[in-house]
């Protein structure tokens, strides 16, 4: 089997993969049950009251994962996604308690903007839950070189799709009246907020 497919097989037996992303190479495994993600944030040292985001291949298949993400999170949502943000969202039902960390009425989500085999592993998984292949605190990887041993030795396969831009999602909480960046990355934070004001004004 190629590494794509070993890949897909193996996000779905609940095994974690290293696969790029749009912005860093990323620790993935099923969103749909406990375990694998409990193992993910042991695995990059990552205490379990912090999220891990659900990253989807669509709106529509986000919207599946989460029925709830309609009015104006659901304008957001597809206002600003797919690219290179994670969004912070109500989560009323609380689902996915596992991925939601000491926020269980909140859940983060991602649609990457994908091609190539990245692209091809989300087309068939629908979703993933998934951080940066690093360990907590260390520098985002870049290249596939730049994973950790410990974790490459960890998962079921890594999938190297070349050098990536290397900086991270920028984290947007859209629960409150007003936007917040949790996390500048990939999108300055100007011009996140731009972005959303400009959403919100139409």
């Amino acid at each position: 089997m190629s590494s794509l497919e070993v890949a897909v097989a193996a996000i779905r037996a609940g095994e974690l993969v290293v696969i790029p992303t749009d912005t860093v190479y990323g620790l993935a495994c099923t969103p749909y049950y406990e375990k694998p993600v409990r193992v993910l944030s042991a695995l990059k040292g990552r205490a379990p009251d912090r999220p891990i985001a659900l990253v989807a291949v669509s709106v529509e298949w986000l919207l599946e994962c989460v029925p709830e993400l309609r009015g104006r999170a659901g304008v957001l949502t597809r206002a600003l996604l797919p690219g290179p943000y994670t969004l912070v969202l109500p989560n009323p039902a609380r689902r996915y308690p596992w991925l939601t960390g000491d926020r269980p009425d909140t859940i983060g989500v991602r649609i990457p903007d994908l091609d190539g085999r990245a692209r091809e592993i989300l087309d068939r998984v629908g979703a993933i839950a998934a951080t940066s292949a690093n360990r907590h605190g260390d520098a985002d990887p870049r290249r596939l070189a730049d994973v950790p041993q410990g974790i490459l030795a960890a998962v079921a396969v890594a999938v190297d799709g070349g050098e990536l831009p290397g900086t991270p999602s920028t984290v947007l909480d859209l629960t409150g009246t007003e936007p917040r960046v949790l996390r500048e990355g990939a999108v300055p934070e100007a011009e996140a907020l731009a972005r959303v004001a400009a959403v919100v004004a139409q």
